[in-house]
């Protein structure tokens, strides 16, 4: 049984200033009367006075003296994606919850730790997902629920967007291995993890990647899929897109139904074709939306699981067992692209 928050405002820190935490900040104000910031943490010392003043807050540079100096329920890691898994393990010894921004980590060995050690410690981890909580997509989980394809027979995603080498140049740990992985793991993240989401289990995967930038990792990626449930799929990755961000989608052909949700970042639903109608086709158009980021709208939705789930009122939705899956998926594939075999899941028993 995990402790639940119940007659206070849930404490938090942001741990990393920099692109993604404004989507954190904003959360946070959202839920306003559930969370209270106490504390922010950056290296950097001109952005940490930046947010230490903008927030009135403390501020520290370093994870450790934070944890032991504020009295924390919960951390939102925002830091580049090879260091989460030793600020999740030392966040869990000092019994706070853990919110890690994707992917969880870089390597399967570290996402496994993060997991064993927040379960050892009684505390929660969380694995921010928020483009499930996009309408488009809520939409297309219940229509596969409820079984709305039939058999399905073949699924395609596409993302297509640009980050020019100036993107990479911001910090030097961008483009990096260690740190950040390449277009699956960071830019297309959200698209792997709707592979085992809204389709099942993945039973193998094969692979091939292709740099152009200056950097460590792939820019461009092809992979194909198989399901245990007998699906075929394929996904297209690239970061080379000129001269703008195109298109975020996913195409699902069943024996009873066919689905194309496209835009920018899967907004839009553009197909939504089944043998049998349901009351809800009726919110198809309502439920396409503009939007002006890759990031989408969900990260306030999914502060609202969090919170309950802290009151003791709800499961996660993205606990780190969840989150593991489309780790395990992304380094099978990065297994696949590097010795030009197809890697068969799971990747440990």
């Amino acid at each position: 049984m995990y402790p639940t928050i119940r007659d206070r405002k849930i404490r938090m820190a942001v741990v990393g200033c920099g692109r993604i935490s404004k989507n954190h900040f904003g959360s946070i104000e959202r839920h306003a009367g559930e969370i209270e910031l106490a504390a922010v943490c950056d290296i950097d010392p001109a952005t940490l006075e930046q947010h230490k003043e903008r927030y009135r807050v403390p501020g520290y540079a370093r994870l450790e003296d934070m944890l032991n100096n504020e009295r924390l329920d919960l951390v939102a890691l925002c830091t580049p994606s090879g260091l989460h898994a030793e600020q999740a393990i030392v966040a869990a010894r000092h019994g706070v919850h853990v919110m890690t921004e994707k992917p969880m980590a870089t390597r399967w060995q570290d996402g496994v730790r993060m997991v064993k050690a927040c379960d050892e410690a009684g505390v929660r981890l969380f694995v921010v997902k928020q483009n499930r909580r996009n309408t488009t997509l809520q939409l297309l989980k219940r229509a596969v629920q409820e079984k709305r394809f039939g058999r399905i027979h073949l699924v395609h995603i596409n993302v297509f967007w640009t980050r020019p080498q100036s993107y990479y140049d911001q910090a030097k740990w961008r483009g990096t291995w260690e740190f950040d992985g390449g277009a699956f793991m960071n830019q297309a993240s959200h698209y792997v993890d709707l592979l085992d989401w809204l389709i099942g289990p993945v039973e193998k995967v094969q692979a091939m990647v292709s740099t152009t930038r200056d950097i460590e990792v792939e820019d461009t990626g092809v992979l194909n899929v198989k399901w245990r449930n007998g699906a075929l799929g394929s996904m297209s990755v690239t970061m080379l897109t000129y001269p703008k961000n195109l298109e975020g989608s996913i195409t699902i052909l069943g024996e009873k139904g066919t689905v194309r949700v496209g835009g920018v970042a899967v907004n839009e639903i553009q197909i939504w074709d089944f043998a049998e109608p349901r009351d809800y086709d009726a919110q198809i158009q309502a439920a396409s939306y503009e939007t002006t980021s890759v990031y989408g709208f969900g990260h306030p939705l999914y502060y609202k699981n969090v919170i309950d789930v802290l009151r003791g009122e709800a499961e996660p939705e993205t606990d780190g067992r969840e989150g593991l899956k489309s780790l395990e998926v992304l380094i099978a594939a990065y297994l696949s692209a590097r010795d030009g075999t197809m890697v068969s899941l799971p990747l440990e028993y």
